[in-house]
């Protein structure tokens, strides 16, 4: 079989170094830096790094229109304790302007512990949230708003910066998060005229406008992390097969991220689930494979790849 499965892997505390390097040299074929965990000076001293020993393309992936979690310490919270959430310090949410977009009766889930918690007081530095079920307060985590949707700014003033850094050290390769609309795509792609571009379907809203999404982008990749928080984890299956059978017939092509080897992160060898979760996706007709916290920062960087390419091989050798 002459189709080419393409692997990205995301680099992390876990992966930048040069034995990974090195490796991926020949076995891989996209590096992504990931802004949600990057400042932007992480994010040029890592770019300088990554050409200085790697010849494999770099991605920059934005924040994009996500409420994210800050703070300095993880903390546990209980089932009916009280959390104050802050415009600005301690533990509050980002982008800044997200302060003034939530209300009172707003439900939200925080990150992948179980947290979730309901806005029951608002002032203009604070509000208290009870939790409805119990969890970690994490940094960088994503936030669902349960009850309602509201309007983000498709790019944050970080992400704008992260491109112009990118733009100024030659990087070719951008990834839109949270995609929500062909509007959207189609900003970024005036504003990202001739690089390319890769745009993730996390959410129902994409969900919903996945047909002019694809009409507008010739790359999708599909983010089953976040997409399981909004639409349910149990119908990630059936839309995972709707976005690549829809990218399929108009001819785009689609790539596929999150748990592909979660257990990896720890473990050297990947269970019979994963295995077929993977060739399972390849056989769907996606055109790559990405991996997140298995490269970002696990343990088995390398053995993670190789488990893929595994897999890979024995695809083609069957469907040749």
């Amino acid at each position: 079989m002459k189709k080419k499965i393409e692997i990205f892997c995301t680099i992390g505390p876990g992966s930048l170094n040069t034995k990974f390097l090195n490796f991926a040299n020949s076995n891989i074929n996209l590096l992504r830096l990931n802004m949600s965990h990057l400042d932007l000076k992480q994010l040029k001293k890592n770019i300088f790094y990554l050409k200085k020993h790697s010849k494999v393309p770099i991605c920059i992936d934005t924040e994009g229109a996500q409420i994210r979690t800050k703070c300095n310490k993880t903390k546990f919270f209980k089932k009916n304790h009280k959390i104050k959430i802050f415009r600005n310090k301690n533990y509050y949410f980002y982008p800044d302007d997200v302060f003034d977009k939530l209300k009172v009766n707003d439900k939200l889930d925080i990150g992948f512990s179980g947290l979730c918690v309901k806005i029951e007081k608002k002032n203009n530095n604070f509000f208290i949230c009870k939790v409805q079920n119990p969890g970690f307060f994490e940094p960088n985590k994503g936030v669902h708003l349960i009850n309602r949707e509201i309007k983000l700014n498709y790019l944050t003033n970080k992400d704008i910066e992260a491109i112009k850094i990118g733009q100024k050290l030659n990087i070719k390769y951008y990834a839109l998060s949270f995609t929500n609309s062909h509007i959207d795509v189609i900003k970024f792609n005036k504003l990202l005229k001739s690089e390319k571009k890769i745009f993730k379907v996390e959410t129902k809203e994409a969900i919903k406008n996945l047909k002019k999404i694809i009409k507008f982008g010739n790359n999708l990749l599909i983010d089953r992390g976040d997409l399981s928080k909004d639409i349910k984890i149990e119908n990630v299956p059936i839309i995972q097969r709707k976005i690549i059978h829809e990218a399929k017939k108009n001819r785009k092509n689609v790539y596929v991220a999150t748990n592909f080897l979660e257990s990896m992160i720890l473990n050297s060898y990947p269970t019979r689930a994963e295995v077929n979760d993977i060739y399972n996706t390849i056989e769907m007709g996606a055109k790559g494979l990405v991996l997140a916290a298995e490269t970002a920062i696990g343990k088995n960087p390398v053995e993670c790849v190789k488990i893929l390419k595994k897999i890979i091989k024995v695809f083609k050798k069957n469907n040749a």
